[in-house]
């Protein structure tokens, strides 16, 4: 299962490098001849934050030659409780450069690429031109299946990873070998259906343990040993401990890897989906569909009559709340719209506005018209209305 790697003179270990790989050397499945595969492969790294981290981190310290670093993002506060590449100092720089210095410290020895731009349709062939393998560490559907299509069409390895909450999800799609991404899963979720991880949340500690078993992967890869994970889909549930493992087979009517494939080029990922290529709980409403902090407070104030209708998890309520707004959940409230009078005005909020976005689409498609949704949700209303509660 070795990748192709032509060998040269250039991957011969240092005396320092022999030193630094010691503990790799004294293994006969690895030893000075992997040792060196290590050094002459490149591994693309969609993703900086919580996979991407750690299979960054040990990718780069198990010697792996050439790393490049795919983000377009900052370091932000919320990002620290589990993207562990980055520090409480490296806040507000760019993710690939913090990243790509924490690497350098780890080995100085490797060589590491950044690009500081989104992947997409236009530049995603490009940059996965000179990597042996890639590693989604991504966390939306445009850019999961964006990242399946450029490796069917490159015939590279994908080592796929996914979390959310408590579970995590691990496979090796490689079409020329077995399944790819679209053979599990032929179409997206509906828009709106699976949370992302900023509405949801994720343990702090998943990512590190999905991200590592994705290393994993990617080196027993490169070295051409052990039983890689493809045709095989490893799920995890951390509050249970649970390891599960589903059989998975190439599916002959898939539209990019079977022998007549519909797809033959990179498409409009964010169309194919109906969600932007990003994670970001803002919603994407008409601005006549929403109502600023600054406004909804003024008109509270002045004692118009709104119904507050915070569509959080109960939870949620213990760390911020609007006064006089009432909880009902997004995943109840088709069950309690009768309890709702489409006479009245009703304010949406959830946490950033994306919840609370649906919420509005969902009561519209119901015939409700008085709607407006909080834009930025409760945390812009922390920041512009009410500072004495936490933004979280």
């Amino acid at each position: 299962m070795t990748l192709p790697k032509d060998s040269n003179n250039t991957n011969r270990l240092s005396h320092p490098e022999i030193l630094r790989y010691s503990r790799h050397l004294l293994m006969p499945e690895v030893g000075l001849e992997g040792q060196q595969k290590l050094k002459a492969a490149s591994v693309l790294v969609i993703g900086t934050g919580g996979l991407g981290s750690p299979v960054a981190m040990y990718l780069a310290a198990a010697g792996v030659g050439r790393l490049g670093l795919v983000d377009y993002d900052v370091v932000d506060f919320t990002n620290l409780q589990r993207q562990i590449i980055h520090g409480t100092q490296r806040l507000g720089e760019r993710k690939v450069v913090s990243a790509r210095d924490r690497l350098m410290d780890i080995n100085p020895s490797i060589r590491v690429d950044i690009y500081d731009e989104p992947y997409t349709s236009e530049n995603a062939l490009t940059i996965a031109g000179p990597y042996d393998v890639i590693v989604d560490g991504t966390d939306n559907f445009p850019t999961r299946y964006l990242v399946n299509d450029v490796c069917v069409l490159t015939g590279k390895p994908n080592v796929y990873g996914s979390i959310f909450r408590f579970e995590g999800q691990l496979s090796v799609f490689w079409a020329a070998k077995g399944p790819c991404y679209r053979c599990l899963f032929p179409e997206p979720p509906p828009p709106g259906l699976v949370p992302s991880c900023a509405e949801g949340g994720v343990f702090g500690v998943l990512p590190g343990t999905i991200g590592t078993l994705q290393a994993t992967e990617t080196l027993k890869l490169i070295l051409g040993i052990g039983d890689p994970l493809i045709g095989k889909l490893l799920l995890f549930d951390a509050l249970g401990m649970n390891f599960e493992e589903v059989r998975l087979k190439k599916n002959p009517s898939c539209k990019i890897c079977s022998d007549h494939p519909e797809i033959s080029e990179l498409i409009d990922y964010e169309a194919f989906c109906g969600v932007p290529g990003h994670d970001r709980p803002e919603s994407r409403l008409a601005s006549e569909w929403e109502i600023d902090a600054r406004e909804l407070a003024g008109r509270l104030k002045d004692g118009d009559p709104i119904r507050l209708i915070d569509v959080r998890e109960p939870h949620e309520l213990q760390i911020s709340h609007i006064e006089g707004s009432e909880l009902i959940p997004l995943g109840s409230l088709a069950a309690h719209m009768h309890e709702l009078d489409s006479a009245e005005e009703i304010v949406l909020f959830c946490k950033s506005g994306g919840r609370s976005a649906q919420a509005l689409e969902l009561l519209a498609g119901a015939g409700f018209r008085k709607l407006k949704n909080l834009h930025g949700g409760i945390n812009s209303w922390v920041r512009e209305v009410d500072p004495s509660q936490p933004v979280y």
